[in-house]
């Protein structure tokens, strides 16, 4: 009986340390996002940078120190299967009247696999599903906010009404001119409902808290007339002359996806009940994924976790085979899809053409990089695994050879229970997009123009984000449902300001300009935008379109004149929204200005 009480004793203490854990690391996931109200009031947009690249590592951080804790004060290698059972079962109990039960569920399995073995690391372990529903949750603490706040306005007093939603928030900002702004907002309101026709139950709801990104604040919430429901965000910036605009009224799903989109950086929301959050966006955007949902908000280890539930739910549910993904293969990374399942999985090879001088560990922090970075809608965010399982039987011969001959290192061949299973110890899981050079062959003149024109307007949104893509090419660019041209090969991206940009120097003999090879000094950062034209422009109908729009782009002033406004702390904007929705009246230009497809501040 001892022993027993002795070892349920030792599970609830390991039970709370990981409770524990999870509670500090959300404390300060929490302290750094409810700073970003205040970066943004100061237009401290370096310090937002820092802030969204610091956020992201925090999770990492708090699992190892958990791991640390538990590997200290227990002796990890001698507990019984038991006890960590036991330790489950407690953690059930404590997380009762959590508020982000969800995310300590999955904080848990992240500081569990860090301790057991694989072979060891069974469902009743872990939180496979979960344990404890986030349904109904209400944050009781006194001086609380409720997630999302409902006001009721009539005919005679709706702009009182926007003013007061707005006020609400408690910019500590002047706006430049927020009747003139709210004037704009009623007048769109009505255009999008067809008129101003209050039903009996007509409201408006606004999720409590602003969402930040970048130089944004954006209101959230949704206009219920009746029985119809329409989705609003509402941008916020700063004008040229520090004072606060809000920029457009967006309305619908469709404008809300662009905003929510996976090629976006991860906003900063602070949230008490992160699940209440999600439950009200998914409200508004049905079809978007919970799991994109959740890393929208930066809680990505969380959105792992529901994409690896829906990616074995889909499993389960399917019967076509891993191949081979179509396309052009890469030189540094192999992927594959399942046709069924809307994402392809890349797996970094063991070698590499002579041409491809990188390693293993710099094509991972060129990703890590990306998750880091602000992604300005143009580079689709990725997912990172270790040691996925996946039924053998389930993959194409072909496929099974390439990974054998090409990622050896990566693999292992398991037999668990009579089924043989395929181990992948790293891939990385993107959106699947249309690549771009398939696209192009496929499409009509007017959808071929508009992809040629995006593709450019792709690179300048990475270039003002401080991104030079390295390999431009046409297949290294996707193409979403949405119409939009995204980047998603990365082995080869630098910064901006780390890349020397030349003209190619002027012949000095006959010999030079005929000769075939470079004659002219090359450093490993050098990089001559003139030379892109032979690779991108082969064909005379796209040559047309990009000369037309995006000659600039083989241009080394361009790319010189991007590098030192950003060397002088200049940080643009890229909004995730047409300029044919913004409120211009009163705005003039400079610093407003705008290209085609979103706008470069």
């Amino acid at each position: 009986m001892f022993p027993h009480r002795l070892s349920d004793r030792t599970a609830f203490d390991i039970a709370q340390a990981l409770v524990d854990g999870f509670n500090r690391h959300y404390r300060l996931f929490r302290e750094t996002t409810a700073q970003a109200k205040v970066r943004f009031e100061q237009a401290d947009w370096h310090g937002q940078q820092q802030a969204q690249a610091q956020r992201i590592a925090y999770y990492d951080e708090r699992v190892n120190e958990a791991v640390a804790k538990l590997r200290s004060s227990f002796s990890i290698e001698q507990l019984s299967m038991d006890t960590w059972q036991q330790a489950k079962l407690h953690v059930i109990g404590l997380l009762t009247d959590h508020h982000q039960p969800e995310l300590a569920e999955t904080f848990f399995n992240s500081v569990t696999a860090k301790l057991l073995h694989r072979r060891y690391f069974k469902n009743d372990f872990i939180f496979v599903r979960p344990a404890v529903s986030t349904e109904y949750i209400e944050n009781d603490e006194p001086g609380s906010l409720p997630t999302y706040r409902a006001y009721y306005p009539s005919k005679a007093n709706l702009h009182e009404t926007w003013k007061r939603i707005v006020n609400n928030f408690q910019l500590q900002r002047e706006f430049e001119d927020l009747d003139r702004d709210i004037d704009n907002v009623v007048q769109a309101m009505a255009a999008e409902l067809g008129g101003f026709r209050p039903r009996t139950n007509f409201q408006i709801q606004v999720l409590a808290s602003l969402f930040y990104r970048n130089k944004g604040a954006y209101l959230v919430g949704k206009i219920i007339n009746g029985f119809n429901e329409t989705p609003v965000a509402l941008p916020i910036l700063h004008n040229e002359t520090g004072k606060l605009v809000i920029d457009a009224a967006l309305f619908g799903e469709d404008d809300l996806l662009m905003i929510f989109s996976y090629a976006r950086a991860y906003f900063m929301v602070d949230m008490e009940i992160p699940s209440a959050y999600v439950q009200f966006l998914r409200g508004l955007m049905p079809r978007k994924p919970r799991a994109e949902l959740y890393n929208s908000l930066g809680l990505q280890k969380h959105g792992k976790n529901i994409f690896y539930r829906d990616f074995l739910a889909h499993l389960r549910h399917s019967s076509d085979k891993f191949r081979i993904a179509p396309g052009i293969k890469g030189m540094v990374m192999l992927v594959f899809d399942q046709p069924s399942f809307p994402y392809v999985f890349k797996v970094i090879k063991d070698f590499y053409p002579p041409q491809k001088d990188t390693t293993r560990e710099q094509i991972k922090a060129k990703y890590l990089l990306v998750k880091q970075h602000d992604r300005v809608g143009r580079m689709a965010d990725t997912l990172e695994y270790s040691n996925v399982a996946f039924p053998r039987h389930r993959f194409e011969e072909e496929l099974i050879a390439e990974l054998k001959h090409f990622c050896p290192s990566l693999l292992e061949e398991d037999g668990q229970s009579g089924n043989d299973v395929l181990v992948i110890r790293h891939v990385y899981i993107e959106r699947r997009m249309i690549p771009l050079n398939i696209h192009l062959q496929e499409s009509n003149p007017e959808q071929m123009a508009h992809a040629v024109i995006d593709y450019g307007n792709a690179i300048k949104d990475l270039v003002a984000a401080n991104i030079f893509p390295g390999d431009m090419l046409w297949k290294n660019f996707g193409v979403t449902r949405h119409g939009k041209v995204v980047f998603y090969d990365y082995d080869e991206i630098e910064y901006i300001t780390d890349c020397n940009f030349r003209q190619v120097p002027t012949p000095r003999t006959e010999e030079e300009e005929m000769s075939g090879e470079i004659w002219y000094r090359v450093g490993p950062k050098d990089v001559f935008p003139e030379t892109f034209a032979p690779f991108l422009l082969g064909n005379l109908a796209v040559r047309e379109v990009f000369m037309a729009h995006h000659a600039d782009l083989l241009q080394a002033s361009f790319w010189q004149g991007h590098k030192e406004r950003i060397l002088a702390g200049h940080v643009h904007d890229v909004f995730p929204y047409e300029p044919g929705k913004r409120f211009r009246a009163g705005r003039g230009s400079g610093p407003f200005s705008t290209s085609q497809g979103d706008h470069h501040v």
